[in-house]
């Protein structure tokens, strides 16, 4: 989904696409911490 964002983005100059490719972006990473996150909670408790 970013590529085609920025794809459009880059023809047409749209600052709207340009930040709809940064939302995506922010959320992309924000849901990467997470599963990681999740992921060590699981590989090592605190209990």
């Amino acid at each position: 989904m970013v590529d085609l964002t920025w794809k459009i983005f880059s023809q047409t100059g749209n600052l709207e696409t340009y930040l709809l490719m940064k939302e995506i972006e922010r959320e992309r990473q924000e849901t990467a911490k997470k599963d990681f996150n999740e992921l060590v909670e699981i590989e090592s408790p605190l209990s």
